[in-house]
């Protein structure tokens, strides 16, 4: 995980105004953007004779759920809040 400098600016302890500031500075492509380069890193560490657009659409699929997965088990073990709120 990567933290950077600008959330020190945030007040401690302050969350909303810590979402703000990250909202701030990532805007609204930061997302994208991290997918597309997962995307693209999944192109380059596939071998050659399996680098099919198809491919690299199977294993971001697999990757995600598997992902997405862990983040639920994780809330569930940590107690994190429910993510619908």
């Amino acid at each position: 995980m990567v933290i950077h400098k600008a959330f020190a600016s945030a007040d401690k302890g302050d969350s909303k105004k810590m979402g703000k500031a990250m909202k701030a500075m990532f805007g609204p492509a930061a997302v994208d953007q991290q997918i597309r380069a997962a995307i693209s890193t999944c192109w380059m560490m596939l071998p050659e004779k399996k680098r099919t657009p198809e491919a690299v659409a199977a294993q971001i699929r697999r990757i995600t759920e598997r992902a997405l997965k862990n983040l639920a088990d994780d809330a569930r073990e940590f107690e994190f809040r429910t993510l619908s709120r």
